[in-house]
Formats: C-alpha cells, structure tokens, sequence
C-alpha cells in the first residue's frame, strides 16, 4: 500500500489578509512566526508580498519572510507561503478606512474562497475587514458570514463566537435592534438550535451537546409583564426541540445567567441578537476569541475582534484570537472528519455493501 506523503497529510490553511490598513499583517506574521505551526500545517495567504515586506518593515521584524507561489498548490509545505492577488504598487494608509483597501480585502477573500471550493485548501481563516470600504455591488453582505452563507448556497446557518469559557451563537445577526422582535419566530429559534447542537456534535466532538436559550426580555418577561416572547414564541421552540432529543433549556435572564456563571453548566448557548451574545463574550475574550460560522459545508474562522486601526503599524496588536482561529480551524476540521468517519461506518458497516449514488 502505498504511504501517504508528508505534504498530503497536512492540513492546508487558506488565509485572507483582510484591511491592509489594519493589524491585519502584524497578526498574521506575529502567529506564523511560529515554527510549531508551520510544522503541523500548510500555510496559504492570499495577499500582496509587497505590502507584507511594508508591514513587516514598519513592525521591524526581521526574521520572518514569506515563500512567494503563483498558486496554492504549489505552496512549500513547511514555509509560510503567499499568492499575490495584486502585482500593482499599492498605497498603505495606516489606521485609514481607504477604497482600494476595501477593494484588495475582496480580491483576496475571493482567491482563497476560490480556492477552497477547488480543493487547494481545506480550512479559511479571514482577518479582520471593513464593512464599509469593502461594500460593493459585489460584496452586498453585512460581514464574512453572510458572504460565506450565499457563496455556499445555505440557509441555515450560525454566527458562533468561541472562547474558553463558553461557545454562543446569536438568532439573529447583523439587524437593527428595532427590527429583532419581528425577526423572531418558532421556526427560525428551533433552526437555530439544530445548527448549534449539529456543530457542537460534529465540529466541537460533544457526544451528548446541553444547549441554554437566552430570553429576548428582561426577566424573562416576568411571566409577560414586561413581554410576552417568551411564552409565545420562544418556550414554544425550546419544547419541540427538546421533543426532537435536543437537550435545550430554557429561556434563562441574560443578566443572571452570565452574573451566576450558570454558561458553565452548557456547552453552547444561544442569544437572541447580537449585543446580547457579544457583550459577554467580548468582556471576557476581546483578544482571544473567535468567530466560527457554524452549518456550512466548509470551514471557516476569523478573529473575533475588528481591523484595529488605532493600533495599525505600532507593533502592539495581539496575534492570540488569530492563532486561536487558526488552530480552531484545524480542529474542526480534523473533527469534522472523524465524525463523518465514524457516521458512514455505522450506517454502512465494514462487510455491508453500499448503494451507489445516482449520478
């Protein structure tokens, strides 16, 4: 039998450079600095060499350099590798919101989507973009996982944000406040729940996952004093999914249950929009967390924090929530495989034939 080659086994990581104006370079180079990383994976960016070598001027880091290649495949297994995606000069304008810094963040995050859907990498991790400057006809989304929902044609779909305290998905997303009441129904709440105990179950490997809903109003409603969500709409869903063998509780006060650490007791928890899932979760990771979109056919993560350009070119971002995306990347997708391994072989155990799938 023949063995498989060193190159092949490595999981092969995709990364967009997001704003070039941000800190988007500095975390990038500061995590792939590391040689342990580069041992165990094969880096792709999808940038610019010449605004790299700016970057890394500016950050006077001298002992890092990047492996150029025309394409992904043809990247250098144990070197940090990088596909330009603009061969032009381009003008960097630290700490500034500029169009053609909206305009490389799309190129680059179409290459490596590109190259995700012909196999050439397996995970993506995204930097930090501007939701403003890259807003174009062609990008017409309110962030990453809204252009990875479209790209991959899925309708069901999470904003996870991860750290190590807990994991929280959020209903609904990027909406106005004053739109969430009506964005809220049964249906969406229990879609929500089955994406969240899929994922917990096939990217985080929990057997059995314990799922918290948190109540759209304060109290809880107070038994539909101040809002009646609750009893309507909300403890409706959580019934049939727990009916559906989800273990789901619920709903519990924001305030309270983050005030009595009660999210130690769940392995995922889901908030109904966004200020209410990310408060928490930026109060106790704002330099360590990562976003992960939960339900897509592919992997994806990103830090969970912004562009950062009043830190743009000073040499004092931190690369932890990047590095953390990067190694969550790898392990959801080695999880993923396990998963999906250990599935196919109890519906079609060793010995059994398979039917052959229609064309």
């Amino acid at each position: 039998m023949e063995q498989t080659t060193d190159k092949e086994k490595r999981i092969r990581v995709g990364i967009t450079h997001g704003d070039v104006n941000g800190i988007s370079y500095e975390i990038i180079i500061k995590t792939l600095q590391d040689q342990r990383l580069i041992e165990l994976h094969t880096i792709v960016v999808y940038g610019s060499s010449k605004v790299a070598s700016y970057h890394r001027k500016t950050l006077n880091i001298n002992d890092f350099n990047f492996n150029l290649v025309k394409k992904a495949d043809q990247a250098h297994p144990r070197r940090p590798n990088i596909v330009n995606i603009h061969d032009e000069e381009i003008k960097i304008d630290l700490g500034k919101s500029t169009p053609i810094a909206g305009e490389l963040a799309l190129l680059s995050l179409e290459a490596a989507t590109d190259d995700l859907i012909k196999n050439n990498i397996d995970v993506i991790v995204t930097a930090p973009i501007n939701k403003k400057n890259i807003h174009s006809p062609n990008f017409p989304f309110p962030g990453h996982t809204e252009y990875f929902a479209k790209k991959f044609n899925v309708e069901d779909y999470l904003m996870l944000m991860v750290n190590k305290s807990f994991r929280i998905g959020m209903i609904t997303g990027h909406i106005p406040v004053a739109n969430i009441k009506g964005a809220l129904s049964e249906e969406l709440i229990i879609k929500k729940i089955k994406v969240l105990n899929h994922s917990l179950m096939r990217d985080f490997g929990i057997l059995k996952p314990r799922i918290a809903i948190l109540a759209l109003n304060p109290h809880a409603g107070d038994d539909g004093l101040i809002g009646d969500e609750e009893k309507t709409i909300i403890q409706p869903a959580i019934e049939k999914a727990y009916n559906q063998n989800i273990l789901v509780f619920g709903p519990y006060p924001a305030d309270g249950f983050f005030g009595a650490a009660h999210y130690k007791k769940f392995d995922g928890i889901l908030a109904m929009y966004h200020d209410q899932g990310m408060a928490p979760f930026k109060m106790v990771s704002f330099e360590d967390g990562v976003n992960f979109t939960a339900g897509l056919p592919i992997v994806r993560t990103s830090p969970a924090h912004g562009t950062a350009y009043d830190l743009a070119g000073k040499n004092e971002a931190s690369p932890d929530a990047f590095r953390n995306a990067l190694y969550m990347a790898c392990d959801i997708y080695t999880n993923r495989m396990e998963y999906d391994e250990l599935h196919a072989n109890v519906l079609h155990p060793a010995g059994t034939e398979q039917e052959t799938p229609h064309a």
